[in-house]
């Protein structure tokens, strides 16, 4: 069973990957940049904070930096725990991989690191705008499945790295939602 998941994997991987067309390639570069989800969810973060107190945005980003510690930490374990080698590593694709970015990355890639932390910002921000009754959470949440798959098309990740990854993503945002109103965060009265 699990060597027929994997198998199906690696075809969605070749798919995705080698059907990349070069005039994509910016695209998908600049959706992969850490920088793009900081400078989009710091934008969310000062809409939605704008008319409140400095201390509530403050909360809002304490909060979001301890869940994307939290992410970034549990996905380094499954990712040093499982060792599952990433596409542009592994010796059957290496040299078959569409490789658009200068580097591979590291070793390991299960789960996907940008998928998690993409779908865990989408998921607190779209909690937050829901509970302030704001619109725009489905756009972030096309947002993250993008970026998740922007990770394929640059060869980094398979299919299953960002599909365990958007689903850790949207486990921790809820967590850190839930949690945030447990505490009595600011943000959340």
């Amino acid at each position: 069973m699990l060597e027929w998941l994997l198998s199906i994997d690696r075809a969605l991987f070749q798919l995705v990957n080698s059907n990349g067309v070069p005039f994509l390639d910016s695209f998908f570069l600049l959706l992969s940049a850490k920088a793009t989800n900081v400078v989009v969810y710091l934008g969310v973060a000062v809409l939605v904070a704008r008319k409140k107190h400095w201390s509530f945005f403050l909360s809002v980003l304490l909060t979001v930096g301890l869940m994307i510690a939290f992410t970034d930490q549990v996905t380094n374990l499954f990712k040093f725990g499982l060792e599952r080698l990433r596409p542009c590593h592994e010796p059957v694709f290496k040299d078959s991989v569409r490789l658009v970015k200068e580097s591979c990355g590291g070793l390991y890639s299960f789960f996907s690191g940008h998928a998690s932390n993409s779908f865990a910002l989408a998921t607190f921000f779209s909690c937050f705008l829901k509970r302030h009754q704001r619109k725009g959470g489905g756009l972030l949440f096309i947002l993250a499945a993008l970026i998740a798959l922007s990770r394929v098309y640059l060869g980094v990740h398979y299919p299953l790295d960002i599909f365990c990854g958007a689903l850790f993503g949207l486990f921790s945002g809820g967590l850190f939602w839930i949690l945030g109103q447990k505490v009595g965060l600011q943000y959340v009265k």
